[in-house]
C-alpha cells in the first residue's frame, strides 16, 4: 500500500500501453490543435475588455508578461509531456509527483480551466454572431442572446455552438482535426485582415496615456487575458492519441505558444492604436474597432474569422475536458462511465456529453468577465504546480529517459511559479469568494467520493 498515494511510473506504463484512444495525431496535427486551443476569445474578445477595465494600451505588456510565465511554463510542460505521454496532463503529472489528493485538486482546477474557458469562449462567439447578422439587418432579440444579469433570459446562440460542436466530437478526433485545421487558417486569415485594414488608422494619440493604472494595471490585465494562453494544456491531455507523442508534443507545445504570444501582442498594440482603450470594453473589440473607423466590409471579415476562430477554441476545451475526465475515471476520482471509450468511434462519449452540458448551462447564465478570471486563476494554479513537478521529477527520478529537457530547470520553473503566483494574488481580490467556493467543492467531491473509490482503495480493499 503506498501511503502517499503516489502512482508509479510503471503503472503509468501500463495506462499508456493499454490505451483504447486512436493514435491520430502528428507535429502539424499538434500545432494546428495548439493554434486552435490558443488564439481565439484571447485575442477576438478579452484583449478589449482587458485594455478597457485594467491596462489600457499597456495591454501589450500585459501580454508580454503572461507570454514568458506561459514560455517557462511551457518548457516545463514539454519534459514532462515527453516522460509522460498520457492524455492526464497535469493531473497525471501530480499524482507521479505529489500524490493523490493535489492530484484531485489539480485535476478539479483543469476541469475549471476547460468548463470555464469553453464557456467564456462560447459567449465570445454568440456576441461576434450576434454583431454579425446585425450588421445584415437581422437582429436576435435581447431576450435570446444575453444572459440574465444584462438582461435576457438565456444566451442561446452560445448554448447552441457548444451542443453542435459536442455532437462532432462524439464521432471521433480525425473529423475533429480537419475541421480544426481549416478554421485554423481562417482565422489566421483574419487577423491577417484585420492588421492590413487596421494599419492605415493608427493614430498614436490613443498611446498618449499608454498605462493609465501603471504597473499592477498591467499586472491585473497579464492575470486577466492569462487564460488566452492555457490551449498549450491542452496538446498535453492529447498524448495518448499522438503517433509519436515524446517528439511530438514538445514541438508541438513551444511552437503553437511563441507564435501566439507573438500575434497577441502585435494584434493588441494595433487595436489599442485605433481606437480609445476606454471604448473597447466589448464581446467584439476588433469587429467595433474597425466599424468605428468605417471599415465595415473589414469589420464584417475580421468578425467571420473569429467566429472560425473560437470555434476551434471551444472544440479543443470539450475534446481536453473529456480526456481529463476520462484518465480521472481511471482512477476512480470520478465515476468509472468517464472511462468508457466507445467502440465504434474511438471516444470517451460520455465524457464529452458532460463536458458538452454543463458548458452549455454556464454559458447560457453566466458573464464572460466572472468567466474568464476563474478561468485565468485555475490556469495559474495548475500552471505553478507544474513549475514545482518538474523538478520534483528531476530530483526523484532523474534516470527516465527524456526526449526533451527543460534548459536550466530550477531557475527556469522557479521563475515560472513565481510569475504565476504573482499573477494569481492580482486576480485574488476580486474573484476569491467564486474561487474559494469552485475549490471548496472540488475538495468535498474528492473527500466523499473519490477517496474511497480511488483505485488505491480499491487495492487496499
Amino acid at each position: 500500500m503506498n501511503h502517499l498515494r503516489i502512482k508509479s511510473l510503471n503503472e503509468i506504463a501500463v495506462e499508456i500501453k493499454n490505451t483504447k484512444l486512436r493514435k491520430n495525431l502528428g507535429v502539424l496535427d499538434l500545432i494546428l490543435l495548439g493554434l486552435g486551443a490558443i488564439i481565439g476569445t484571447g485575442i477576438f474578445v478579452l484583449t478589449g475588455i482587458a485594455a478597457a477595465q485594467y491596462a489600457g494600451p499597456a495591454i501589450t505588456v500585459s501580454f508580454a508578461i503572461g507570454a514568458v510565465a506561459c514560455v517557462f511554463t511551457a518548457l516545463a510542460y514539454a519534459e514532462l509531456a515527453s516522460m509522460l505521454p498520457v492524455a492526464g496532463s497535469a493531473y497525471t503529472y501530480t499524482y507521479v509527483t505529489l500524490g493523490e489528493l493535489l492530484a484531485a485538486l489539480v485535476g478539479w482546477f483543469v476541469l475549471m480551466v476547460f468548463t470555464c474557458g469553453g464557456a467564456t469562449v462560447a459567449s465570445g462567439w454568440s456576441g461576434y454572431l450576434v454583431g454579425i447578422l446585425r450588421s445584415l439587418g437581422v437582429v436576435i432579440p435581447d431576450q435570446i442572446s444575453k444572459i440574465p444579469s444584462q438582461g435576457g433570459i438565456i444566451n442561446l446562440p452560445a448554448v447552441g455552438i457548444v451542443f453542435c460542436l459536442t455532437l462532432f466530437l462524439l464521432v471521433g478526433t480525425k473529423g475533429a482535426t480537419k475541421l480544426n485545421g481549416v478554421l485554423v487558417g481562417v482565422k489566421l486569415v483574419a487577423i491577417l485582415i484585420f492588421l492590413v485594414a487596421a494599419t492605415p488608422h493608427i493614430d498614436p494619440t490613443h498611446w498618449k496615456v499608454f498605462a493609465p493604472h501603471g504597473f499592477f494595471g498591467m499586472a491585473a490585465g497579464a492575470g486577466f487575458i492569462f487564460m488566452a494562453y492555457n490551449g498549450f494544456d491542452t496538446l498535453a491531455t492529447a498524448a495518448e492519441e499522438c503517433k509519436n507523442p515524446n517528439r511530438d508534443l514538445p514541438i508541438g507545445i513551444i511552437g503553437s505558444l511563441l507564435v501566439s504570444a507573438v500575434l497577441y501582442i502585435v494584434v493588441s498594440g494595433v487595436l489599442t492604436a485605433i481606437a480609445p482603450y476606454s471604448s473597447l470594453n466589448s464581446s467584439e473589440p476588433m469587429a467595433y474597432a474597425l466599424r468605428r473607423n468605417g471599415v465595415d466590409i473589414g469589420a464584417k471579415l475580421v468578425a467571420t474569422g473569429a467566429i472560425a476562430a473560437m470555434t476551434t477554441v471551444l472544440l479543443t476545451q470539450i475534446f481536453g475536458q473529456s480526456r481529463i475526465l476520462m484518465v480521472m475515471a481511471r482512477d476512480g476520482l470520478v465515476p468509472d462511465f468517464f472511462a468508457q471509450v466507445n467502440a465504434r468511434f474511438g471516444t470517451p462519449h460520455f465524457g464529452i456529453l458532460a463536458s458538452g452540458w454543463v458548458m452549455m448551462l454556464i454559458s447560457g447564465f453566466v458573464s464572460v468577465s466572472t468567466l474568464g478570471q476563474l478561468s485565468s486563476m485555475a490556469t495559474l494554479a495548475v500552471f505553478a504546480f507544474v513549475s514545482v513537478e518538474v523538478m520534483v521529477m528531476r530530483y526523484k527520478h532523474p534516470e527516465v529517459k527524456r526526449t526533451f529537457r527543460c534548459p536550466a530547470v530550477y531557475w527556469v520553473s522557479s521563475v515560472s511559479a513565481g510569475l504565476c503566483f504573482f499573477l494569481f494574488t492580482q486576480l485574488w481580490v476580486e474573484n476569491w469568494k467564486f474561487y474559494l467556493i469552485s475549490t471548496l467543492i472540488g475538495l468535498i467531491f474528492y473527500f466523499s467520493y473519490g477517496y474511497r473509490h480511488s483505485r488505491f482503495s480499491r487495492h487496499r480493499a
